[in-house]
């Protein structure tokens, strides 16, 4: 929450489709660090707002669905920026707007705060800028002896006016009953026949001072653009890499290391280089995530090593000192204290107690081509390479399952398991069982 006096209210508009990203998801639905645009924006606005609204499109119940809890307003016909805010002008209450984009995911609370400060400090209107190595087709500030005075759209522009340097960023904040004022007076008489927001800047000019915040280009750089949204991306992973290290982590190739928002790398955890880490990972003090792996939905305890080329599935949490090697999938695995899985194994839906070793090549059978069932494994067990464990099934501690085996029943603690059958054909048996569980599952 905000310490500022006067109620603050964020206004993200979130209406656009963007065409450009040729995509049938709204363009604030656009991921990045795996999670959507408009995601970080609203996080970030929370750390500096007391409220949030968001202005969306007709036909967008997904993107409504992403921004709950918080209000939204319908866009029905995109006639503009000044047309979205105003759409939602009954939600401004009677302290200060800020009016965001969605497409502008990147800027920090740091920036927004600057924002805010301007206005408190008896601005009639504060605005962001920047000053992009490209200005390309941004909006242009015009400033007249040393104060802002409005701002041109680029199609609008004149040549001279072309060349300004400092570009409109599109955010800005004012008081909300000013804001109510200057939106009714704005017409469409532009290029592209729309009511722009900028054309407040001017309103607000002749009423008092319009004070501009500059930020770097890699705050306020708008996505419009599949290259530009990977762009944004380059810029959040620099961000996340860097704090990663600065809290201890040490990333060999910070580079090649992907990293999702809510990743949470603690102090002297090693990453080697082209590691992957989606949605929801922890990775406790000490570990080791080794090259080429691949990390998602898991948490891995102190002092475990995991790859390389190792692949941690959702569900799965691996104890402290837990070793997982390379080509060895973990599915929905509690991965005991001390367990060891060292090659070429899948395990799924598994419990596996500590101490215990997985041999090369095993493999839990955990679905039957209609359920999942799991697989109990106790602790301090050995389990021969290439053993194949059919669930449901329970090993008990202290086993031993001998290699090569397939395991079709529990196995007491302190057994010895063999499963090396002949082979039996049971001509047309494979069909029944099949359509046998096909009709358990429709009758629920």
């Amino acid at each position: 929450m905000t310490n500022i006096a006067r109620h603050t209210t964020a206004i993200i508009l979130a209406a656009g489709l963007g065409t450009r990203m040729k995509s049938r998801l709204p363009k604030a639905l656009q991921r990045l660090g795996n999670r959507p645009m408009i995601t970080h924006l609203i996080e970030t606005a929370r750390e500096v707002f007391d409220d949030v609204v968001v202005v969306v499109g007709p036909d967008m119940p997904e993107l409504e669905k992403v921004v709950l809890p918080y209000r939204t307003i319908v866009q029905t016909d995109r006639l503009g920026t000044a047309h979205a805010t105003n759409m939602a002008k009954d939600l401004f209450g009677d302290g200060d707007i800020a009016v965001l984009y969605a497409d502008n995911p990147l800027i920090t609370a740091d920036t927004m705060r600057k924002l805010t400060a301007a206005r408190q400090t008896g601005a009639s209107l504060a605005l962001l800028g920047m000053r992009p190595v490209n200005p390309g087709r941004y909006g242009r500030i015009v400033e007249e002896q040393g104060r802002v005075s409005r701002i041109v759209e680029f199609k609008d522009a004149t040549e001279d006016e072309r060349q300004i340097t400092l570009c409109n960023a599109g955010v800005m904040c004012a008081g909300a009953n000013d804001f109510r004022t200057w939106l009714a007076a704005v017409d469409n008489n532009n290029a592209q026949g729309e009511y722009y927001l900028t054309d407040v800047v001017a309103m607000a000019a002749t009423q008092g001072r319009v004070q501009c915040v500059e930020a770097p280009e890699s705050e306020l750089a708008g996505v419009n653009s599949r290259s530009e949204l990977a762009q944004a991306e380059a810029t959040l992973q620099a961000r996340l890499r860097a704090a990663a290290m600065e809290a201890g982590v040490t990333l060999v190739s910070p580079e090649t290391t992907f990293l999702s928002t809510d990743t949470i790398l603690e102090a002297d955890v090693v990453v080697e280089p082209n590691v992957f880490f989606g949605p929801g990972v922890t990775v406790r003090s000490g570990a080791l995530i080794r090259a080429f792996s691949h990390l998602e939905g898991c948490t891995v305890g102190e002092g475990s090593m995991i790859g390389p080329y190792a692949r941690l599935r959702p569900g799965t949490v691996c104890a402290a000192d837990t070793h997982v090697g390379n080509f060895v999938e973990l599915k929905n695995v509690d991965l005991g204290r001390g367990a060891k899985a060292n090659h070429l194994t899948y395990l799924g839906d598994a419990s596996v107690g500590a101490e215990t070793n997985v041999g090369a090549g095993t493999v839990t059978c955990n679905y039957d081509g209609y359920f999942k069932h799991r697989t109990i494994i106790g602790e301090r067990n050995f389990i021969g390479s290439d053993s194949i464990l059919v669930a449901p099934v329970t090993i008990g501690d202290d086993a031993l399952i001998a290699a090569g085996s397939t395991i079709t029943e529990d196995v007491p603690a302190e057994g010895l398991a063999f499963g090396r059958a002949r082979q039996i054909v049971k001509p047309g048996r494979g069909l029944e069982i099949k359509q046998t569980l096909k009709a358990k599952k429709e009758q629920g």
